[in-house]
């Protein structure tokens, strides 16, 4: 009798699925690649100022990934909050539907991306408490009033929507 091997796939830390060929997560790690070439990816949105890691760099190039590093315009460090100009140059890959499938992703997947994905349900018209029960469930114990306070008073009309935008907006 031949032996199979199992397959297992495992989706990185914080990972969660925001819309239809949208999702989220943190860094992957070469346990999560199996699973996340899965999703047949075109798009990742970096979020966190310092670049992925060497192994997701290697998984990107390999899956001919576009990778879009949105930490680096503003500098700083990790626990620095987004920017509306970061959130806005996010939005401009999010909404463009060539991009997708794509993931936003930052190093866990709790505050930069969070604060998209709550800017996004903003977007979408999603009230306020559902938008930050969201926030908070992927962010834990680790809640930053900040970004939720950034969430609540994005102003929505700076967002360039395009002519043909993903059915989920």
């Amino acid at each position: 009798m031949g032996r199979t091997t199992n397959q297992h796939y495992i989706p990185p830390v914080n990972f969660g699925y925001v819309e239809n060929d949208l999702y989220r997560c943190g860094q992957p790690n070469e346990l999560n690649f199996p699973f996340m070439e899965k999703l047949e990816l075109r798009c990742i949105v970096w979020l966190a100022p310092e670049e992925p890691n060497q192994n997701v760099m290697n998984f990107v190039d390999d899956q001919d990934i576009e990778l879009h590093h949105l930490g680096v315009l503003e500098g700083g460090n990790a626990s620095d909050p987004i920017t509306e100009d970061m959130i806005l140059e996010a939005f401009n890959l999010i909404l463009d539907k060539k991009n997708h499938p794509m993931a936003i992703m930052c190093n866990l997947g709790r505050h930069r991306t969070g604060t998209v994905v709550g800017c996004l349900r903003k977007l979408q018209r999603w009230n306020l408490a559902s938008i930050f029960e969201e926030y908070r469930r992927f962010a834990g114990p680790k809640v930053r009033i900040l970004n939720e306070q950034f969430i609540e008073l994005f102003d929505t009309d700076l967002v360039r929507i395009p002519i043909d935008p993903p059915e989920w907006l």
